[in-house]
């Protein structure tokens, strides 16, 4: 019954037989057949077959919550029972906002590796909202985020503190000093990244609470990466998260500019379901905390 019911949470995110069966590299037919399985021991339709796609049927949407809910549970008793021993599972599956996904996580995940090497890991990288999202849907196990409070089947808990700084090219002799004030910093020329991103959302807070109504933005760049080329080459600037320019300050490359008297600021955070258990996540958890800035 649990292999079953896995696959039918595999159908049901991908809505696709073809694709479940690439993930749980088995054939389709198999997939099929345990499909229709569950549909006559329930006596009830789960999905709706069209020509090239699949749907699920109000009873299958009502199925899912439940299929969530015992294979948690199932997991729970693997750990307690099965891997009591195990420091870490075989396989950890979770989400990792941008910023963190692309300049911490990789050096400790490599780390890891070399010490537990028989555990396989699946990162999911993506803007905080959807891996929180993924939380709630049970696709992932936990995530690191940063953090919106407004949903009580959510738990956070303080992991690393970030700060967004204007940088700019090592070429760039403007303000010698080092530093600019508010009036200035609205009009130099800014490269920023595109709405909907977590760093975006960071600073048009930031400008809304000190009444700052606009900076003139003269590029819009939809990565972190791209951004730090655009500077490479040019003298504008950029708010960018401290950890994405670590190297770019050793090597020489990009430099920091201060905002007198402003600073931007914010935490990431585990995240995790309310009430969710696992002895083997929270040595993870730990490694994380241990290793991130070794």
């Amino acid at each position: 019954m649990k292999t079953k019911l896995h696959i039918f949470k595999i159908v049901a995110k991908h809505l696709s037989f073809t694709k479940a069966a690439e993930q749980l590299y088995i054939s389709q037919p198999a997939i099929s057949k345990a499909i229709k399985n569950l549909e006559q021991e329930y006596e009830t339709t789960f999905f709706v077959r069209k020509r090239n796609t699949i749907e699920l049927t109000i009873e299958g949407k009502s199925f899912l919550i439940y299929v969530n809910k015992i294979l948690s549970i199932y997991a729970e008793m693997d750990e307690q029972f099965l891997h009591k021993n195990d420091i870490f599972p075989k396989f950890i599956n979770f989400g990792v906002s941008t910023t963190l996904s692309n300049y911490v996580i990789p050096k400790v995940i490599a780390k890891f590796r070399t010490q537990f090497p028989q555990t396989k890991l699946n990162i999911i990288s993506d803007n905080s909202e959807n891996v929180e999202n993924l939380i709630l849907s049970e696709e992932i196990d936990f995530g690191i985020t940063e953090g919106n409070f407004s949903n009580p089947k959510l738990n956070f808990e303080k992991f690393i503190k970030d700060e967004i700084v204007l940088v700019t090219s090592v070429h760039n002799t403007s303000f010698k000093k080092g530093s600019v004030d508010i009036k200035t910093l609205q009009k130099i020329p800014m490269i920023a990244r595109e709405k909907g991103s977590g760093t975006r959302e960071i600073i048009d807070a930031f400008l809304m609470d000190n009444n700052i109504s606009k900076l003139t933005g003269v590029v819009t760049l939809n990565s972190t990466e791209a951004i730090k080329n655009y500077l490479y080459n040019s003298t504008d600037y950029a708010l960018l998260s401290i950890h994405a320019i670590n190297d770019d300050l050793i090597n020489n490359k990009l430099k920091v500019i201060d905002i007198k008297g402003l600073s931007i600021e914010r935490w990431f955070y585990f995240v995790k379901r309310t009430g969710y258990l696992s002895r083997s996540l929270n040595n993870f958890e730990k490694f994380i905390r241990l290793n991130y800035n070794f």
